[in-house]
């Protein structure tokens, strides 16, 4: 359902709510590093989400990546709809362009209640609720 690089902007946001406590800027090489993802992709992963702003970064010698207390308390589906669009919890479960309730292809009516749950779980959950579980050691960002 999620392309590979929101599933990247999802755990890079994570990374740098981990480390909001300290007030920490993160670069594209340690967030990448960290979540065993490549520079080139986290670069401009990172670059769309400064520009939608769900993230913030600062240029300089003491600059880099940060997330702010509004940003750490914000829904996933800001992440998710800033890299992959608001289309993303309509598309077709077999990818055609023509599926519909009136045109359903075989996956239709049981994808669509997966969908809509995934949906209203990104709506539901904040960053901080998947940054949690991470800062406690109970989650991993890499695996």
């Amino acid at each position: 359902m999620l392309s590979l690089t929101c599933k990247t902007a999802i755990k890079a946001v994570i990374y740098l709510a981990s480390k909001f406590e300290t007030g920490e800027k993160a670069g594209i090489k340690e967030i990448a590093e960290f979540i065993d993802a490549s520079e080139h992709t986290v670069g401009k992963m990172l670059q769309v989400l400064v520009k939608e702003e769900v993230i913030n970064s600062v240029k300089g010698p003491n600059g880099g990546f940060f997330i702010t207390e509004k940003q750490k308390n914000q829904p996933i589906i800001n992440i998710v709809e800033a890299i992959d669009g608001k289309e993303v919890f309509k598309q077709c479960g077999l990818g055609f362009s023509k599926c519909s309730s009136a045109h359903p292809c075989p996956l239709h009516d049981d994808y669509k209640v997966v969908r809509d749950l995934f949906e209203k779980m990104c709506r539901e959950k904040k960053v901080t609720d998947l940054c949690e579980p991470v800062t406690s050691g109970l989650a991993y960002l890499f695996g």
